[in-house]
């Protein structure tokens, strides 16, 4: 099946036309166009030496809020308020770093300069979120790890982690995680599977099935502005 490359309009082929996870090519990465392709079940990537590549994998990789995995050891970091967590604070530290982050298998990163502007708009628009983790050394308070997506309805599509510190990133995603919990989030998109968010409780599941979840989720409506409002 030849693969569907986009024009001028926002409109994507059905996620079940993509071949071997690959919906389409080209376009930009507009906001109109980056909030359509998310309602589609699609979100871009690809690095500095290729065209926009726009994903719909199968099967796709999903967190329940409710079946988040907490371990003994990091029940204990949370006990006693090993890091400290903000939202929305400095979006544009966390995008950055998570596109520094050295990872295995990975020479280069997928967040180019042309993404970061892209989210970062997003971010404006109060649909891209950032959660920031801080040491707790009240001598020398500093970014520890944190995360980025964007939110929809009662959907969050994660984006990247990053940790320069132990534990930073997972104490982060937790919190973030029982925050959404509270507010009645159906589900969290963790697009491609990774160890790190597995150990965490996500799973697979087939595309079809993350199809329905998605039209579900965007039913609710849709909080636009800070989550340090809002969280």
């Amino acid at each position: 099946m030849p693969i569907y490359r986009l024009n001028e309009t926002n409109l994507f082929p059905p996620v079940d036309h993509a071949e071997k996870g690959i919906v389409a090519v080209g376009g930009d990465l507009s906001t109109d166009r980056l909030i359509a392709a998310y309602q589609s079940g699609i979100f871009p990537w690809y690095s500095d030496q290729e065209p926009i590549i726009w994903w719909a994998p199968d099967p796709r990789f999903i967190l329940y809020p409710e079946n988040i995995k907490v371990s003994k050891s990091m029940k204990q970091l949370l006990k006693k308020k090993a890091f400290e967590v903000t939202f929305d604070t400095c979006f544009e530290k966390v995008i950055q770093a998570c596109a520094k982050q050295k990872r295995k298998d990975q020479p280069g990163t997928w967040i180019t300069l042309e993404m970061e502007e892209a989210y970062l708009k997003l971010h404006e628009l109060g649909l891209a979120h950032s959660v920031e983790v801080w040491s707790n050394e009240n001598t020398n308070r500093k970014l520890v790890g944190g995360l980025y997506g964007v939110s929809l309805g009662s959907v969050f599509f994660g984006e990247s982690m990053f940790h320069v510190e132990s534990n930073a990133s997972k104490y982060g995603f937790i919190t973030l995680v029982e925050q959404l919990i509270q507010r009645d989030f159906k589900l969290i998109d963790c697009q491609m599977e990774t160890p790190h968010l597995k150990s965490l409780g996500a799973t697979s599941i087939p595309r079809k099935q993350f199809m329905l979840l998605l039209e579900n989720g965007l039913q609710a409506p849709t909080f636009k502005g800070k989550w340090t409002d809002w969280l």
